[in-house]
């Protein structure tokens, strides 16, 4: 087989390391570099392949000697297990133990955020491993909130977002005994709430969108004796992620979002005094959303989610139909 050029530059980049007449703290700080250019924008799984072994090599030429670089390759090399393709259960517990033992080093010598960006990974690392009852889903809350004690929202309003977000995504794939699922949603809903209210529209739009279009989601399927209420206030958080989601800059994001409105007016009255009137305007309104959705979703390629939202069109129509024949 034929050398890539990915593959041949990893090799230029060794040997031009061996022969520099840098130091080796130095040399390991490039290796450290180069593979970490190749992990940020991977063009292929190759990429991936050669950034783990620049930094297994990195990590090989640090011994004893350099524990914060040591650190940093096993974080890297954490990261490149997280988000392989390839990736499975056990791939996920090395890179579990990889952050595990990086963390223990950070501690002692790192910066407070780079910490909490690895406790951050640990958390997503903890959540993909508890559908295989390899990690609990507390533990990865738990990571979660240690990260928060650095990433505040006045400082660091992105991860801030971000760290909520995924403190509510892991509230709602909690295990609960059925008479106590309305806690574990509860809960995911007041985190996106707690969130939002210090991140706004004007200063951080895309975070912004991304948690009112969840808090619109968990509202929706909210166990409660009130769902008409939660459904108008599911409206009014997806209306809100549509203020920066548009088709033209966000267009995915865009059909995600009105997708999600249109199956809240699916169960929405069109008057919410008078339910028994039944709900033909709102169904209405979700047809065009669908449908606006699923074709967006078809020219970027989307199938499965394009499949999806076929799927409920089909049945807003046959909805539809009924009410036709009855009136």
């Amino acid at each position: 087989m034929t050398p890539s050029i990915t593959d041949s530059a990893v090799n230029a980049a060794i040997t031009a390391i061996s022969s520099e007449s840098a130091t080796a703290e130095e040399k390991i700080q490039m290796l450290i570099e180069i593979a970490q250019g190749f992990q940020k924008k991977p063009k292929n799984s190759q990429d991936l392949r050669n950034a783990m072994g620049l930094f297994y090599h990195a990590y090989q030429m640090c011994g004893d000697d350099y524990p914060l670089l040591k650190a940093r390759t096993k974080i890297g090399m954490a990261g490149i297990l997280q988000i392989s393709p390839d990736s499975t259960p056990q791939l996920l517990q090395q890179s579990k133990a990889d952050y595990e033992e990086a963390l223990e080093i950070l501690h002692q010598y790192a910066t407070p955020e780079e910490v909490a960006e690895a406790q951050m990974n640990l958390g997503l690392v903890l959540q993909s491993l508890v559908p295989y009852n390899l990690a609990r889903i507390t533990d990865s809350i738990q990571a979660y909130h240690e990260a928060l004690r650095v990433f505040t929202w006045q400082d660091y309003p992105q991860e801030y977002a971000i760290l909520y977000n995924n403190i509510a995504i892991a509230y709602l794939s909690m295990p609960m005994a059925s008479e106590r699922e309305y806690l574990r949603q509860g809960l995911a809903v007041q985190s996106f709430e707690v969130a939002l209210k210090h991140i706004n529209l004007i200063d951080h739009p895309r975070e912004y969108a991304m948690l009112q279009n969840n808090l619109g989601n968990a509202l929706q399927y909210l166990i409660s004796s009130h769902p008409v209420e939660n459904n108008l206030r599911a409206i009014e958080a997806y209306n809100e992620a549509i203020k920066v989601r548009n088709p033209r800059d966000t267009p995915l994001e865009y059909a995600n979002t009105i997708s999600n409105k249109a199956n809240a007016l699916f169960n929405l009255p069109d008057n919410p005094e008078k339910p028994e009137l039944g709900n033909q305007e709102n169904l209405l309104k979700a047809q065009v959303y669908y449908q606006e959705a699923w074709q967006i979703f078809t020219a970027h390629q989307q199938t499965e989610q394009a499949e999806i939202v076929a799927k409920a069109l089909e049945e807003l129509q046959a909805e539809i139909q009924a009410i036709s024949i009855l009136t």
